[in-house]
Protein backbone atom coordinates (compact mmCIF):
# COMPACT_ATOMS: atom_id res chain seq x y z
CA UNK A 1 0.00 0.00 0.00
CA UNK A 2 2.75 2.44 0.30
CA UNK A 3 4.41 1.86 -3.05
CA UNK A 4 2.96 3.85 -5.70
CA UNK A 5 4.36 1.32 -8.75
CA UNK A 6 2.66 -1.31 -7.03
CA UNK A 7 -0.33 0.07 -6.57
CA UNK A 8 -0.34 1.50 -10.02
CA UNK A 9 0.53 -1.99 -11.37
CA UNK A 10 -2.40 -3.58 -9.55
CA UNK A 11 -4.93 -1.32 -10.66
CA UNK A 12 -3.70 -2.14 -14.30
CA UNK A 13 -3.99 -5.81 -13.74
CA UNK A 14 -7.13 -5.79 -11.87
CA UNK A 15 -5.34 -7.81 -8.84
CA UNK A 16 -4.11 -10.37 -11.35
CA UNK A 17 -0.64 -10.05 -10.25
CA UNK A 18 -1.33 -10.64 -6.57
CA UNK A 19 -3.29 -13.83 -7.35
CA UNK A 20 -0.17 -15.01 -8.84
CA UNK A 21 2.32 -13.94 -6.51
CA UNK A 22 0.04 -15.42 -3.56
CA UNK A 23 0.48 -18.67 -5.88
CA UNK A 24 3.86 -18.23 -6.02
CA UNK A 25 4.51 -17.59 -2.26
CA UNK A 26 2.58 -20.90 -1.00
CA UNK A 27 5.02 -22.71 -3.51
CA UNK A 28 7.82 -21.37 -1.86
CA UNK A 29 6.94 -21.92 1.42
CA UNK A 30 6.09 -25.56 0.80
CA UNK A 31 9.30 -25.65 -0.64
CA UNK A 32 11.37 -23.83 2.25
CA UNK A 33 12.61 -25.12 5.38
CA UNK A 34 11.92 -22.63 8.36
CA UNK A 35 12.91 -19.75 6.93
CA UNK A 36 11.35 -18.59 3.61
CA UNK A 37 13.31 -19.46 0.78
CA UNK A 38 11.98 -17.38 -2.49
CA UNK A 39 12.70 -18.31 -5.62
CA UNK A 40 15.43 -16.55 -7.66
CA UNK A 41 14.96 -18.41 -11.11
CA UNK A 42 12.75 -20.64 -12.71
CA UNK A 43 13.90 -24.53 -11.31
CA UNK A 44 12.46 -25.74 -14.34
CA UNK A 45 14.81 -24.43 -16.98
CA UNK A 46 17.36 -26.64 -16.01
CA UNK A 47 18.88 -30.08 -15.59
CA UNK A 48 22.02 -31.12 -14.44
CA UNK A 49 23.96 -33.09 -16.81
CA UNK A 50 21.21 -32.07 -19.79
CA UNK A 51 21.76 -28.16 -19.66
CA UNK A 52 24.34 -27.34 -17.34
CA UNK A 53 27.61 -29.71 -15.50
CA UNK A 54 27.40 -30.85 -19.57
CA UNK A 55 31.67 -31.60 -19.46
CA UNK A 56 32.18 -35.15 -20.57
CA UNK A 57 33.85 -37.43 -18.07
CA UNK A 58 33.43 -40.95 -16.19
CA UNK A 59 33.05 -41.15 -12.24
CA UNK A 60 35.85 -43.23 -11.21
CA UNK A 61 35.31 -43.57 -7.88
CA UNK A 62 32.50 -43.36 -4.91
CA UNK A 63 32.50 -43.08 -1.35
CA UNK A 64 30.29 -42.21 1.53
CA UNK A 65 31.31 -38.63 1.09
CA UNK A 66 32.09 -37.90 -2.51
CA UNK A 67 32.44 -39.21 -6.10
CA UNK A 68 35.25 -38.62 -8.21
CA UNK A 69 35.09 -37.50 -11.80
CA UNK A 70 37.62 -37.81 -14.66
CA UNK A 71 36.53 -35.60 -17.61
CA UNK A 72 37.76 -36.34 -20.62
CA UNK A 73 40.39 -35.02 -22.24
CA UNK A 74 39.84 -32.13 -25.47
CA UNK A 75 43.27 -32.02 -26.77
CA UNK A 76 45.67 -34.44 -28.64
CA UNK A 77 48.43 -33.75 -25.93
CA UNK A 78 47.82 -33.51 -22.59
CA UNK A 79 50.24 -32.22 -19.47
CA UNK A 80 51.34 -34.69 -17.49
CA UNK A 81 50.91 -33.68 -14.34
CA UNK A 82 46.80 -34.11 -13.39
CA UNK A 83 44.67 -31.76 -11.62
CA UNK A 84 42.75 -32.22 -8.82
CA UNK A 85 39.26 -29.60 -8.17
CA UNK A 86 38.37 -29.36 -4.26
CA UNK A 87 35.07 -27.87 -4.65
CA UNK A 88 33.16 -26.49 -1.47
CA UNK A 89 31.04 -29.24 -0.05
CA UNK A 90 28.14 -26.41 1.07
CA UNK A 91 27.62 -26.14 -2.32
CA UNK A 92 27.43 -28.05 -5.57
CA UNK A 93 30.75 -28.04 -7.47
CA UNK A 94 29.05 -27.30 -10.93
CA UNK A 95 29.62 -23.83 -10.51
CA UNK A 96 32.91 -24.26 -12.25
CA UNK A 97 30.77 -26.10 -14.84
CA UNK A 98 28.16 -24.15 -15.42
CA UNK A 99 27.75 -23.99 -19.21
CA UNK A 100 30.59 -24.45 -21.90
CA UNK A 101 30.77 -21.02 -22.54
CA UNK A 102 31.45 -20.03 -18.74
CA UNK A 103 32.92 -23.74 -17.83
CA UNK A 104 36.10 -23.33 -16.13
CA UNK A 105 36.12 -27.34 -16.05
CA UNK A 106 36.16 -26.94 -20.09
CA UNK A 107 38.84 -24.17 -20.46
CA UNK A 108 41.11 -25.77 -18.30
CA UNK A 109 40.55 -29.51 -20.49
CA UNK A 110 41.28 -26.96 -23.65
CA UNK A 111 44.63 -26.30 -21.97
CA UNK A 112 45.74 -29.36 -22.19
CA UNK A 113 45.10 -30.46 -18.06
CA UNK A 114 43.69 -34.38 -17.15
CA UNK A 115 40.80 -32.83 -14.71
CA UNK A 116 39.62 -34.59 -12.04
CA UNK A 117 37.16 -33.39 -9.20
CA UNK A 118 35.60 -34.10 -6.27
CA UNK A 119 31.37 -34.31 -6.22
CA UNK A 120 30.73 -33.89 -2.99
CA UNK A 121 27.73 -35.80 -1.36
CA UNK A 122 24.38 -34.35 -0.22
CA UNK A 123 24.15 -35.25 3.54
CA UNK A 124 21.26 -36.35 5.52
CA UNK A 125 20.17 -37.41 8.49
CA UNK A 126 22.15 -41.03 8.19
CA UNK A 127 25.46 -38.75 7.29
CA UNK A 128 24.95 -36.92 11.35
CA UNK A 129 28.28 -38.26 12.33
CA UNK A 130 30.07 -36.90 9.76
CA UNK A 131 33.06 -34.81 10.96
CA UNK A 132 34.57 -31.88 9.12
CA UNK A 133 38.02 -33.63 9.86
CA UNK A 134 36.60 -37.02 7.68
CA UNK A 135 36.62 -34.45 4.30
CA UNK A 136 40.47 -34.47 4.27
CA UNK A 137 40.99 -37.93 5.81
CA UNK A 138 38.30 -39.65 3.78
CA UNK A 139 38.01 -37.24 1.38
CA UNK A 140 41.26 -35.52 -0.33
CA UNK A 141 43.77 -38.57 0.45
CA UNK A 142 41.54 -40.24 -0.74
CA UNK A 143 41.00 -39.11 -3.89
CA UNK A 144 44.53 -38.02 -4.12
CA UNK A 145 45.08 -42.00 -3.79
CA UNK A 146 42.82 -42.59 -6.35
CA UNK A 147 44.60 -40.27 -8.88
CA UNK A 148 48.09 -41.87 -8.21
CA UNK A 149 46.97 -45.29 -8.91
CA UNK A 150 45.08 -44.46 -12.03
CA UNK A 151 47.69 -41.83 -13.53
CA UNK A 152 50.69 -43.32 -12.51
CA UNK A 153 51.99 -40.23 -11.69
CA UNK A 154 53.37 -38.97 -8.32
CA UNK A 155 52.40 -35.57 -7.40
CA UNK A 156 49.48 -34.13 -8.92
CA UNK A 157 48.20 -30.03 -8.89
CA UNK A 158 45.38 -29.58 -6.62
CA UNK A 159 42.88 -26.20 -6.52
CA UNK A 160 40.34 -25.60 -3.58
CA UNK A 161 37.54 -23.15 -3.88
CA UNK A 162 35.93 -21.60 -0.54
CA UNK A 163 35.50 -23.80 2.05
CA UNK A 164 37.07 -26.72 -0.18
CA UNK A 165 40.04 -24.63 0.09
CA UNK A 166 39.79 -25.04 3.33
CA UNK A 167 40.34 -28.29 3.75
CA UNK A 168 42.83 -28.50 1.24
CA UNK A 169 45.11 -26.39 3.04
CA UNK A 170 44.72 -29.05 6.09
CA UNK A 171 45.20 -31.69 4.21
CA UNK A 172 48.87 -30.23 3.20
CA UNK A 173 49.40 -29.81 6.91
CA UNK A 174 48.12 -33.10 7.38
CA UNK A 175 50.56 -34.83 4.72
CA UNK A 176 53.36 -32.14 6.99
CA UNK A 177 52.48 -33.32 10.33
CA UNK A 178 52.34 -37.33 9.12
CA UNK A 179 55.52 -37.17 7.57
CA UNK A 180 54.41 -38.58 4.76
CA UNK A 181 55.42 -37.83 0.74
CA UNK A 182 53.80 -34.47 -0.43
CA UNK A 183 51.75 -35.64 -3.03
CA UNK A 184 50.30 -32.51 -4.18
CA UNK A 185 52.81 -30.24 -6.15
CA UNK A 186 51.38 -27.00 -6.20
CA UNK A 187 48.22 -25.68 -4.61
CA UNK A 188 45.55 -23.03 -6.13
CA UNK A 189 43.23 -21.39 -3.19
CA UNK A 190 39.79 -19.78 -4.37
CA UNK A 191 38.75 -17.13 -2.15
CA UNK A 192 39.43 -19.62 0.38
CA UNK A 193 40.37 -18.54 4.75
CA UNK A 194 42.27 -19.79 6.68
CA UNK A 195 42.39 -17.13 9.52
CA UNK A 196 38.53 -16.19 10.07
CA UNK A 197 39.64 -13.49 12.62
CA UNK A 198 38.22 -11.26 8.87
CA UNK A 199 34.80 -13.24 8.01
CA UNK A 200 33.50 -10.67 6.31
CA UNK A 201 29.57 -9.95 6.70
CA UNK A 202 29.37 -13.89 7.99
CA UNK A 203 30.57 -12.24 11.20
CA UNK A 204 27.19 -11.05 11.79
CA UNK A 205 26.09 -14.72 12.88
CA UNK A 206 29.37 -15.37 14.71
CA UNK A 207 28.62 -15.12 18.31
CA UNK A 208 28.72 -18.05 21.07
CA UNK A 209 24.75 -17.66 21.55
CA UNK A 210 23.69 -17.98 17.61
CA UNK A 211 26.02 -20.86 17.41
CA UNK A 212 25.01 -22.66 20.02
CA UNK A 213 21.43 -22.29 18.93
CA UNK A 214 23.03 -23.50 15.55
CA UNK A 215 24.55 -26.43 17.08
CA UNK A 216 21.46 -27.79 18.84
CA UNK A 217 19.70 -27.43 16.37
CA UNK A 218 22.08 -29.34 14.04
CA UNK A 219 22.26 -32.05 16.20
CA UNK A 220 18.35 -32.36 17.14
CA UNK A 221 18.61 -32.70 12.48
CA UNK A 222 21.92 -34.42 12.06
CA UNK A 223 22.50 -31.71 9.65
CA UNK A 224 22.52 -27.87 8.82
CA UNK A 225 18.88 -27.84 6.05
CA UNK A 226 20.42 -26.12 2.92
CA UNK A 227 17.67 -23.98 2.18
CA UNK A 228 17.95 -22.42 5.39
CA UNK A 229 21.65 -21.59 4.87
CA UNK A 230 21.07 -20.94 1.36
CA UNK A 231 18.66 -17.76 2.87
CA UNK A 232 21.02 -17.17 5.41
CA UNK A 233 23.81 -15.89 2.58
CA UNK A 234 20.93 -14.07 0.70
CA UNK A 235 20.29 -12.40 3.92
CA UNK A 236 23.94 -10.71 3.52
CA UNK A 237 22.70 -8.84 0.78
CA UNK A 238 19.21 -8.55 1.39
CA UNK A 239 18.15 -5.21 -1.13
CA UNK A 240 19.46 -7.18 -4.14
CA UNK A 241 19.27 -11.14 -3.13
CA UNK A 242 16.24 -11.54 -0.98
CA UNK A 243 13.54 -8.47 -1.02
CA UNK A 244 13.99 -7.72 -4.93
CA UNK A 245 12.41 -11.55 -5.76
CA UNK A 246 10.11 -11.01 -2.76
CA UNK A 247 9.08 -7.92 -4.79
CA UNK A 248 9.15 -9.01 -8.32
CA UNK A 249 7.79 -12.83 -7.17
CA UNK A 250 4.66 -12.19 -5.23
CA UNK A 251 3.70 -8.41 -5.35
CA UNK A 252 4.43 -8.06 -9.12
CA UNK A 253 3.81 -11.55 -9.72
CA UNK A 254 6.58 -12.02 -12.49
CA UNK A 255 8.10 -15.10 -13.23
CA UNK A 256 11.61 -15.66 -12.54
CA UNK A 257 13.92 -15.74 -15.43
CA UNK A 258 16.17 -18.81 -16.40
CA UNK A 259 19.70 -17.78 -14.99
CA UNK A 260 21.91 -20.63 -14.99
CA UNK A 261 24.12 -18.82 -11.67
CA UNK A 262 20.96 -18.75 -9.76
CA UNK A 263 19.84 -21.81 -10.28
CA UNK A 264 22.92 -23.08 -8.97
CA UNK A 265 22.38 -20.87 -6.23
CA UNK A 266 19.26 -22.30 -5.70
CA UNK A 267 20.10 -25.88 -5.84
CA UNK A 268 20.29 -25.95 -2.20
CA UNK A 269 23.11 -28.61 -0.23
CA UNK A 270 23.16 -29.58 3.88
CA UNK A 271 25.85 -30.01 6.02
CA UNK A 272 26.49 -33.00 8.09
CA UNK A 273 25.80 -31.90 11.75
CA UNK A 274 29.25 -32.02 13.66
CA UNK A 275 30.88 -30.68 10.43
CA UNK A 276 29.05 -27.46 10.62
CA UNK A 277 29.44 -27.68 14.36
CA UNK A 278 32.96 -27.19 14.02
CA UNK A 279 33.03 -24.80 10.91
CA UNK A 280 31.12 -22.23 13.26
CA UNK A 281 32.87 -22.79 16.48
CA UNK A 282 35.99 -23.83 15.98
CA UNK A 283 36.81 -22.17 12.84
CA UNK A 284 35.07 -19.47 13.07
CA UNK A 285 34.23 -18.21 16.69
CA UNK A 286 37.63 -19.57 17.91
CA UNK A 287 40.17 -19.03 14.71
CA UNK A 288 41.50 -22.46 15.92
CA UNK A 289 43.40 -23.07 12.20
CA UNK A 290 46.09 -20.69 12.78
CA UNK A 291 46.96 -21.89 15.88
CA UNK A 292 49.71 -24.24 15.48
CA UNK A 293 48.05 -26.72 18.42
CA UNK A 294 44.64 -25.78 17.87
CA UNK A 295 43.04 -28.31 14.94
CA UNK A 296 44.01 -31.98 15.05
CA UNK A 297 43.83 -34.36 11.58
CA UNK A 298 43.74 -37.98 12.07
CA UNK A 299 45.22 -37.62 15.68
CA UNK A 300 47.81 -35.19 14.36
CA UNK A 301 47.84 -31.06 14.83
CA UNK A 302 47.92 -29.57 11.51
CA UNK A 303 50.30 -26.38 10.98
CA UNK A 304 49.89 -24.31 8.12
CA UNK A 305 53.72 -22.90 8.24
CA UNK A 306 54.60 -26.39 7.48
CA UNK A 307 53.15 -26.18 4.09
CA UNK A 308 55.67 -25.45 1.97
CA UNK A 309 54.26 -26.37 -1.95
CA UNK A 310 54.33 -23.05 -4.23
CA UNK A 311 50.85 -21.91 -3.89
CA UNK A 312 48.45 -19.38 -5.66
CA UNK A 313 45.70 -17.76 -3.80
CA UNK A 314 42.83 -15.65 -6.17
CA UNK A 315 40.22 -13.36 -4.07
CA UNK A 316 37.85 -11.10 -4.86
CA UNK A 317 37.62 -7.32 -4.04
CA UNK A 318 33.65 -7.35 -3.54
CA UNK A 319 33.83 -11.12 -1.92
CA UNK A 320 31.61 -10.99 1.17
CA UNK A 321 31.28 -13.72 2.06
CA UNK A 322 35.38 -14.50 2.23
CA UNK A 323 36.36 -11.27 2.98
CA UNK A 324 39.63 -10.49 0.79
CA UNK A 325 41.75 -8.83 3.83
CA UNK A 326 40.76 -12.02 5.37
CA UNK A 327 42.03 -14.68 2.81
CA UNK A 328 45.56 -12.37 2.37
CA UNK A 329 45.99 -12.84 6.03
CA UNK A 330 45.70 -16.84 5.46
CA UNK A 331 48.30 -16.61 2.56
CA UNK A 332 50.28 -15.26 4.83
CA UNK A 333 50.24 -18.42 7.28
CA UNK A 334 51.74 -20.75 4.62
CA UNK A 335 55.63 -21.65 4.59
CA UNK A 336 57.00 -22.05 0.87
CA UNK A 337 56.59 -19.49 -2.58
CA UNK A 338 53.04 -17.94 -2.37
CA UNK A 339 51.39 -15.51 -5.22
CA UNK A 340 48.33 -13.46 -3.94
CA UNK A 341 46.15 -12.03 -6.68
CA UNK A 342 42.93 -10.14 -6.24
CA UNK A 343 40.24 -10.09 -8.66
CA UNK A 344 37.35 -7.68 -9.54
CA UNK A 345 33.81 -8.29 -8.56
CA UNK A 346 32.45 -10.83 -5.73
CA UNK A 347 32.54 -14.38 -4.92
CA UNK A 348 31.50 -15.87 -7.99
CA UNK A 349 31.56 -13.62 -10.44
CA UNK A 350 35.31 -12.61 -10.11
CA UNK A 351 35.92 -16.41 -9.92
CA UNK A 352 33.68 -17.73 -12.71
CA UNK A 353 35.54 -14.99 -15.18
CA UNK A 354 36.18 -16.87 -18.70
CA UNK A 355 38.87 -15.28 -20.84
CA UNK A 356 36.46 -14.94 -23.72
CA UNK A 357 34.34 -12.28 -21.67
CA UNK A 358 36.88 -10.41 -19.68
CA UNK A 359 34.46 -8.61 -18.12
CA UNK A 360 36.78 -8.09 -15.03
CA UNK A 361 40.26 -7.09 -13.98
CA UNK A 362 42.49 -8.27 -11.41
CA UNK A 363 45.69 -6.63 -9.40
CA UNK A 364 49.45 -8.16 -9.05
CA UNK A 365 52.19 -7.69 -6.31
CA UNK A 366 54.69 -9.70 -6.42
CA UNK A 367 55.97 -8.39 -2.24
CA UNK A 368 53.51 -9.60 -0.17
CA UNK A 369 53.86 -6.84 3.25
CA UNK A 370 51.72 -7.34 6.75
CA UNK A 371 48.99 -5.37 5.83
CA UNK A 372 46.39 -6.11 2.64
CA UNK A 373 45.75 -2.43 1.80
CA UNK A 374 49.74 -1.95 1.68
CA UNK A 375 49.44 -4.90 -1.03
CA UNK A 376 46.85 -3.19 -2.52
CA UNK A 377 47.99 0.33 -2.92
CA UNK A 378 51.10 -1.39 -4.65
CA UNK A 379 49.87 -3.40 -6.70
CA UNK A 380 49.26 -3.11 -10.65
CA UNK A 381 45.83 -3.64 -12.00
CA UNK A 382 45.35 -5.93 -15.26
CA UNK A 383 42.91 -6.08 -17.51
CA UNK A 384 40.94 -9.32 -18.19
CA UNK A 385 40.55 -12.43 -16.83
CA UNK A 386 43.25 -13.96 -13.84
CA UNK A 387 42.86 -17.14 -15.58
CA UNK A 388 45.47 -17.12 -18.38
CA UNK A 389 48.23 -15.64 -15.62
CA UNK A 390 47.18 -18.55 -13.27
CA UNK A 391 47.23 -20.67 -16.16
CA UNK A 392 50.92 -19.85 -16.74
CA UNK A 393 51.89 -19.91 -13.25
CA UNK A 394 50.34 -23.57 -12.97
CA UNK A 395 51.85 -25.06 -16.05
CA UNK A 396 55.25 -24.31 -14.17
CA UNK A 397 54.51 -27.30 -12.02
CA UNK A 398 54.05 -30.22 -15.00
CA UNK A 399 56.52 -31.34 -16.96
CA UNK A 400 57.41 -29.34 -19.97
CA UNK A 401 56.58 -33.19 -22.41
CA UNK A 402 53.35 -33.20 -23.21
CA UNK A 403 51.90 -36.79 -23.15
CA UNK A 404 49.17 -38.99 -24.51
CA UNK A 405 46.14 -38.39 -22.42
CA UNK A 406 45.37 -40.86 -19.81
CA UNK A 407 43.24 -44.00 -19.67
CA UNK A 408 39.88 -43.62 -17.85
CA UNK A 409 40.23 -45.04 -14.53
CA UNK A 410 42.51 -48.43 -14.06
CA UNK A 411 41.73 -51.95 -13.18
CA UNK A 412 41.65 -50.92 -9.22
CA UNK A 413 38.80 -47.98 -10.20
CA UNK A 414 36.87 -48.71 -13.63
CA UNK A 415 34.36 -46.45 -14.38
CA UNK A 416 31.35 -46.06 -12.41
CA UNK A 417 28.87 -44.09 -14.42
CA UNK A 418 28.39 -41.01 -16.74
CA UNK A 419 29.41 -37.71 -14.93
CA UNK A 420 27.95 -35.79 -13.85
CA UNK A 421 27.32 -39.18 -11.61
CA UNK A 422 24.84 -39.26 -8.95
CA UNK A 423 25.45 -37.23 -6.26
CA UNK A 424 25.48 -33.91 -7.48
CA UNK A 425 21.86 -35.04 -8.37
CA UNK A 426 20.32 -35.09 -5.02
CA UNK A 427 18.44 -32.36 -4.24
CA UNK A 428 16.46 -31.37 -0.65
CA UNK A 429 15.26 -32.58 1.02
CA UNK A 430 16.96 -35.68 1.92
CA UNK A 431 14.61 -37.01 4.51
CA UNK A 432 12.09 -38.43 1.21
CA UNK A 433 15.76 -40.47 0.68
CA UNK A 434 16.12 -41.68 3.87
CA UNK A 435 11.96 -42.61 3.98
CA UNK A 436 12.42 -44.31 0.48
CA UNK A 437 15.37 -46.63 2.11
CA UNK A 438 13.68 -47.54 5.02
CA UNK A 439 10.60 -48.73 2.80
CA UNK A 440 12.86 -50.47 0.57
CA UNK A 441 14.90 -52.30 3.66
CA UNK A 442 11.53 -53.10 5.37
CA UNK A 443 10.19 -54.78 2.15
Amino acid sequence: MTNPELLKLTMEKNGENLLKGIQQLQEDVDASADILKIRMTNNNAFRVGDDIATTAGKVVYKNELFELIQYTPKTEKVLSTPLLVVPPFINKYYILDLRQKNSMVNWLLEQGHSVFLMSWRNPGPAQKDVEFEDYVTKGVVEAVSVLEDITKQPQINAIGYCIGGTVLAMTLAYYSAKRMKQRIKSATFFTTLLDFSQPGEVGAYINDPVIRAIETQNNAKGYMDGRSLSVTFSLLRENSLYWNYYIDNYLKGNSPVDFDLLYWNSDSTNVAAKAHNFLLRELYLNNKLVDKRGVKVGGVYVDLSKIRVPTYFISTREDHIALWQGTYRGALCLGGNKTFVLGESGHIAGIVNHPDKNKYGFWLNSNLPEAAEDWLNEAERTEGSWWPHWHQWLSAFSNKDMVEPLVTGSDNYPALADAPGEYVRQVLPLQQEAVSDAESETA
